[in-house]
């Protein structure tokens, strides 16, 4: 621990590793090397990044700290730049502590993996929670005073706040990899095969820095997720070890919540189709998360997508309340079976009236589709 790596050689089979204590470096030869670097927050560079009070949550420790200065000093307005998954979490943390949150981003909704209806339905869930939502608006820069942040700059407005999160997304770790002349991929990502190895034979690499195949499209993507990344690491380490593994790919699969909300996607979006020369079909429905006559009933969205003519489902998007998000599972392995409508709405699915109607809402949204594809 505590150790940089600060060059990979490819033909001496070496890296370059300095203490970050004493500063000595040493060569450290290799016969299989694994990067698994994940990924960095993006920090764009606009004029007070550096300020403090200006925090990223990509790490434990980052966590750790921001909570620190939550605990120590008396926040009272924090401001979200970013509209993703963290950014939600955050929000809907700080509001739990009794801080005035609001919420910044350049794209005119939230979650962009979600279409743009299902996305309207959480920014709702985030304005009841008390969030003030600023969407369509990018940032531009910090105000500061005696070197901490005072407020967020976009071209409309200046957001006064204590303190601040960036959740813009994150970014391959992939520097070393490129400098060592490593091929890189989507997103500059280290492109590597289904066994995870790199272009170079016996240099492996694994979890947030590294492409994936989508398991709908066959197309390259970069897919920077926990679950990804441990799946990823344990093929890796399979295959460095002599055995045969492959890695079958992601669908891009993501779950999150904003306070009694749940929201969950798989597989590709609308957005996707004219891009990838797929001719598809949706539907979009409203369920309930049990029997409408048991209590504790929620609502549910499901939206659901199939390629038409073959009626192959491509993908599915849920936001409802306690008990929607997992049902996405659901659509995860019907899209990695290449399942079809006809076949999906004949499931046997489980129902008891405290955990599902008759139908279930991912059934009903099949049967939907079967009229359309």
């Amino acid at each position: 621990m505590r150790q940089a790596v600060e060059a990979i050689d490819l033909t001496q089979r070496r890296v370059q590793v300095r203490s970050m204590e004493t500063g000595h470096t040493v060569q450290q030869p290799f016969d299989a090397l694994l990067i698994a670097a994940g990924a960095v927050p993006i920090c764009p560079p606009v004029e007070g990044i550096t300020a403090a009070g200006i925090y990223t949550v990509n790490t434990l420790q980052q966590g750790v700290d921001l909570r620190d200065t939550l605990d120590r000093h008396p926040i009272k307005r924090v401001v979200v730049v970013g509209a993703g998954a963290i950014g939600l979490e955050m929000a809907e943390n700080l509001v739990a502590r009794g801080v005035d949150v609001s919420m910044v981003d350049l794209a005119p909704q939230v979650l962009p993996p979600l279409d743009p209806d299902m996305a309207t339905r959480v920014a709702q869930a985030l304005e009841a929670l008390g969030v003030h939502l600023y969407l369509n608006e990018g940032l531009q820069g910090f105000d500061t005073q005696n070197g901490h942040v005072t407020a967020v700059i976009t071209p409309q407005r200046a957001l006064p706040a204590d303190l601040v999160i960036l959740g813009l997304g994150v970014r391959p770790n992939a520097t070393l990899a490129a400098d060592a002349g490593l091929a890189l991929g989507e997103k500059g990502a280290i492109l590597v095969d289904e066994r995870m190895q790199a272009s170079h034979e016996g240099i492996w690499a694994a979890g947030d820095c590294v492409t994936s195949r989508h398991v709908v499209s066959g197309r390259p993507v970069y897919v920077a997720l926990g679950t990804v990344a441990n799946k990823q690491g344990r093929i890796a380490g399979l295959n460095i070890a002599g055995e045969h593994a492959t890695f079958p790919g992601v669908a891009g699969t993501a779950i999150t919540k904003v306070h009694r909300t749940e929201i969950a996607r798989t597989g590709l979006q609308t957005t996707d189709f004219a891009r990838l020369g797929l001719d598809a079909v949706s539907v979009t429905i409203q369920g309930t998360t049990r029997a409408r006559y048991y209590p504790g009933v929620e609502e549910m969205t499901v939206k659901l997508f199939a390629e038409k003519g073959s009626g192959r489902i491509l993908g599915g998007q849920i936001v409802g309340g306690t008990g929607a998000a997992k049902r996405i599972d659901v659509i995860v392995a019907a899209l990695f079976a290449r399942m079809t409508a006809d076949q999906f709405v004949n499931l046997d699915l489980a129902y008891a009236p405290p955990f599902s109607p008759t139908w279930d809402p991912l059934l009903i949204a099949a049967r939907a589709l079967l009229k359309r594809v």
